[in-house]
């Protein structure tokens, strides 16, 4: 009998390790590429997942309890790899939620968001490597639930989905990324610098695939995507948008300028950062 790719990407959701969460997810897209994944019409309604599986650590605490601590030490390093490790860690149950939760639409979709998965778990691996190098494992520092908590809220419906997971959150890696870049490589520590460069290129094709479908359920439900854009900024994500923006990396990822006009102007920024 063929494996559900539903029951699959809930697997993943729920494995609590990091091994068994990547090791899951690189087998889980490497069986959907051969084509070993059903998406069966008569596959049940979705359950509810208050949190996917985690370890014990690291602890989450409020995200204004976490240190501040700059690059100019080792450990002030370790945190701030560990704070990228973690949201990429998140990531991976981000893009498999996406998969569980939304059943009946095309492959592509499933095929966009396993192949999300798959990165975000490859990116998760090279930081923690990179950390390991540091003398620290994931774990070591306490981090926070934000995205996971903006999972939740849109739980309910994937339009909202598509446009503030990655077109909101996951694109502000977009904006900083860049200039963390620079700073690491002022401080001659090319290797994490390298792995940035690596994260950076692809999530503009993780963020692009957002936009391209939210604009796919617009359509569907024949909603003008700029001020269904902007309305969903408003209602849901003023407490998480910070400026500036990316205006080059945002329209690679797939942002007119009427939507970056909109990021701008909710948060008071009106030009792109140099």
């Amino acid at each position: 009998m063929t494996a559900s790719l539903f029951d699959t990407a809930r697997a993943c959701l729920d494995a609590a390790s990091p091994e068994e969460k990547v090791v899951l997810t690189f087998a889980a897209a490497e069986a959907f590429a051969r084509g070993e994944l059903s998406m069966p019409d008569d596959a049940p309604e979705p359950e509810p997942i208050r949190m996917p599986g985690r370890p014990e650590r690291p602890l989450l605490v409020h995200p204004r309890d976490l240190p501040r601590r700059g690059f100019g030490t080792n450990d002030g390093r370790a945190a701030f790899i560990h704070a990228i490790a973690h949201i990429e860690f998140n990531a991976i149950d981000l893009a498999w939620d996406a998969v569980y939760r939304f059943r009946g639409l095309p492959r592509a979709f499933y095929a966009d968001w396993v192949g999300v998965a798959h990165d975000e778990a490859r990116h998760f691996v090279m930081l923690r490597d990179r950390l390991r190098e540091f003398g620290h494992d994931y774990g070591n520092f306490d981090a926070h639930n934000g995205l996971w908590e903006m999972a939740e809220k849109t739980a309910h419906d994937g339009l909202a989905r598509m446009a503030l997971v990655p077109r909101v959150l996951e694109a502000r890696g977009l904006d900083v990324t860049p200039g963390m870049i620079v700073k690491l490589r002022a401080l001659g520590d090319d290797a994490t610098a390298d792995i940035l460069e690596v994260i950076l290129r692809e999530e503009v094709g993780h963020v692009a695939a957002g936009s391209r479908w939210y604009r796919w359920y617009c359509e569907r439900a024949g909603v003008d995507p700029v001020p269904r854009f902007r309305e969903l900024l408003a209602e849901y994500a003023r407490a998480v948008l910070h400026g500036p923006f990316n205006h080059e990396a945002r329209g690679a990822a797939g942002f007119g300028p009427e939507e970056l006009a909109a990021l701008e102007a909710l948060t008071g920024n009106d030009a792109p950062p140099r």
